[in-house]
Parts: C-alpha cells; sequence; structure tokens
C-alpha cells in the first residue's frame, strides 16, 4: 500500500474541527455486565474535511458521533470540537439521523426554519431563509406540504435542509441515506455535496456502504470490529472535486481506492460475523 494513502497515526490536533483522543466508551448492559463501544480511538477531522467512518456492525461508530455531538461523554479519553472540550450539547452542530427528524405536524417550512426560530430569528426573517434552502434542495413549491405527502428522498431533502440552515461548522450524519433505492440515495448524495461545498462544514459521515465512503469523502477511516472498535486505518481519497457519485465510481482510482481500503475492511466485518454467528450458536446449544 502507497505510504501516502495510509496513515496509521492521528495527525496534529491543534487546529482540528474535531479532535477525539484517546476515547473509551463503556455503556452498562441491561443485564448489568459492561460493553465496550469504543476502546483509544484517536480521530482527528480538518475544518472543511469530509470524514467518512466505516466499520462492521457494532464498531463504534454511531458512538463516536454521539460523543462529538455531546449526547455522551467519553469514559476515558478527550472529545474537542474547535479546540474546546465537549462538556455538553455541542454548539453549531448538525445531526443527521437514519431516521428522519422531520415533525409530521409541521409543514415543509415550518420544518426548515424551525432551528432559525428557535434561536430566535424572527418569524418573517427564519422563514426568508427557509424558503431559499428548500429551493436549493430542490423543494420549491412544496413548502406547504406535510412529511406524510413527500416521498422517502423528498424527506431526506427537508432534513438536509433542516440542518445546513444553521449554517453548522460540523455536521454528523449516521447513514441519512441507507433507507432509500439505489437511485434516490446517488441523487441525494450528489446534492449533499453540492450543498456542502456551500459553507464546508466538517463532516463526520457514518455508512456501511463503501462505495459511498470513496464517492462523497476526503478521507475514509476504518474501524476495527467490535467490542473496542478503534481506529485501524485511514485512507487519503484523492479523487478531484466537484464530484459526480454515479460517474466517479467508474474511475480507474476509485477503483484502486476500493480494493486498498476493502482489503483492510474485509477482516473486520468477517470478525463481526465470526461473533455473531458465535453468540448465535452458544444461544442454541
Amino acid at each position: 500500500m502507497s505510504p501516502s494513502l495510509h496513515h496509521p497515526a492521528p495527525s496534529g490536533g491543534a487546529d482540528a474541527a474535531i479532535d477525539l483522543r484517546g476515547v473509551t466508551k463503556r455503556f452498562t448492559t441491561p443485564s448489568g455486565s459492561v460493553y465496550t463501544a469504543l476502546k483509544d480511538l484517536d480521530l482527528q477531522v480538518a475544518p472543511g474535511e469530509f470524514c467518512a467512518v466505516v466499520g462492521p456492525t457494532g464498531c463504534g461508530k454511531s458512538t463516536t458521533l454521539t460523543l462529538v455531538s455531546g449526547l455522551e461523554r467519553p469514559s476515558l479519553g478527550s472529545v474537542s470540537v474547535h479546540g474546546q472540550p465537549v462538556s455538553g450539547i455541542t454548539p453549531g452542530v448538525g445531526f443527521m439521523f437514519q431516521t428522519d427528524a422531520v415533525l409530521p405536524w409541521k409543514s415543509v417550512l415550518d420544518n426548515v426554519a424551525i432551528g432559525p426560530r428557535f434561536r430566535g430569528t424572527p418569524k418573517a426573517k427564519a422563514d426568508v431563509a427557509a424558503r431559499d434552502w428548500i429551493r436549493r434542495v430542490g423543494l420549491a413549491g412544496f413548502e406547504d406540504r406535510f412529511p406524510h405527502q413527500l416521498s422517502g428522498g423528498m424527506r431526506k431533502r427537508v432534513a438536509l435542509a433542516q440542518s445546513l440552515i444553521n449554517e453548522p461548522r460540523i455536521l454528523l450524519m449516521d447513514e441519512p441515506f441507507s433507507a432509500l433505492d439505489v437511485q434516490t440515495r446517488a441523487i441525494m448524495s450528489n446534492e449533499l455535496l453540492q450543498l456542502w461545498d456551500l459553507t464546508r462544514p466538517a463532516v463526520i459521515f457514518v455508512t456501511h456502504d463503501l462505495e459511498e465512503a470513496i464517492a462523497l469523502a476526503d478521507k475514509v477511516v476504518v474501524l476495527t470490529a467490535g467490542p473496542g472498535g478503534t481506529v485501524k486505518e485511514t485512507f487519503q481519497i484523492d479523487l478531484p472535486r466537484p464530484r459526480v457519485v454515479q460517474e466517479i465510481r467508474f474511475e480507474p482510482r476509485f477503483v484502486e481506492l476500493y480494493h486498498q481500503i476493502w482489503d483492510s475492511l474485509r477482516s473486520e466485518v468477517d470478525t463481526a460475523y465470526a461473533q455473531t454467528t458465535g453468540a448465535g450458536q452458544k444461544e442454541a446449544s
């Protein structure tokens, strides 16, 4: 593997937008035992950098996002955002979940405007900004619709506008497009890249889809299988921008990167699968 692609040690975090150092996170299970989701994890994301995180189920990908957002605190180690230790809900952070957080009783306009209104922006000014973001995500003319009147892809566009209208300096995304069909997912990925390019927040994008990770990111971080997931390898993605997700996958460099990262990821997927099937066999016996 080329040394220019593989960075096993974390870079200096003095100027990092997101900086996790020696992070361990433990949870108490319903049975009273302790489960270690992350162990000694080091991860830095620079301002304006798009970082994709991949790894098998149970490796701590989503936990990493909750630590950065301040929804959870580390058991050991430190989490900082723009040089400030995370001690509560982190300001300036947008969070997109697998299930969109649009409010079913509010219109598209009211859903997108809710953030600025909550922060004290006058209604008229918030609505102007919301209409602009609704236009940017391709939903002009749907301002008065309610979520149940929208397709899954349209709801994701609303959720994206909801997050970006607040101009977050950090954008956390937990498999936001996983429930969409392949074609809609590719369209949403292109729209995400175009909208991200407007304000360039630092992004951590969690996904199980390695192709999606490479098509979107500046770097791809591979986590080891849980329990105690940690960074295994980091790969710089040197594909040119702007990118068209549907087309970049056919580039020889994309294929080369895919093979390199999959070589690292495959053993972790195999380990996680063996753990799952082993546990199932024990329960059955």
